[in-house]
């Protein structure tokens, strides 16, 4: 039985960090493909199609981690505590819930039927919820993981991290030099306009 219930840890472990790679790997793909920052040698669905894909395999990966831990007998997870961040089993495993249901909504969202039903803002801020729930779901991995103060864990989620911000920095400064320039354009007299 212990060597079941090590096995139980080790798989639960290992579908939760890939999740969190998928999920960042999803992030900076989309922020990289948002910023046009592609280049010209792959065609834009590519870019589309591989962003959705990282983002249906995040949600399998995080499904399969709740799955195993609710299965794994040590861990005591009631069925609804997947679902339903309490405080019975504490904010560690409660940050994991939020972070699932965050990406759950994305994901649907993003299916191209649901999508084309939905107006472009809402859809857009709804996606941009994805940023704050990769950092929940890196707060639950800290909280609740058992190798969170290992050197190699640290490394790791700050290497994830940097990965994630880069894009992200690169995306916001493109929004802020096309905010720049629309507010500049639009502060020139008409005859300037006209001729530019």
């Amino acid at each position: 039985m212990r060597a079941m219930s090590e096995w139980m840890w080790y798989l639960t472990r290992s579908t939760g960090i890939v999740a969190a790679v998928l999920a960042v790997a999803s992030l900076v793909w989309g922020f990289t493909f948002s910023a046009r920052n592609t280049g010209r040698r792959l065609k834009a669905n590519w870019w589309l199609a591989l962003h959705n894909w990282l983002g249906g395999l995040t949600l399998g990966f995080t499904g399969a981690h709740m799955l195993l831990a609710f299965l794994d007998t040590q861990a005591g997870l009631r069925f609804i505590d997947l679902f339903v961040p309490s405080g019975q089993v504490g904010w560690a495993i409660g940050w994991g819930v939020v972070a699932f249901w965050v990406f759950a909504v994305v994901t649907l969202t993003s299916i191209a039927r649901v999508r084309r039903r939905l107006p472009r803002k809402a859809w857009h801020l709804v996606h941009l919820v994805s940023v704050p729930a990769v950092l929940v779901m890196a707060i639950h991995a800290y909280q609740i993981g058992s190798d969170a103060l290992a050197r190699w864990f640290l490394w790791g989620l700050a290497g994830l991290a940097g990965l994630a911000i880069y894009p992200l920095s690169v995306r916001l400064l493109g929004v802020a030099a096309s905010r720049r320039a629309a507010a500049s354009s639009t502060r020139l007299p008409a005859r300037q306009r006209a001729a530019a």
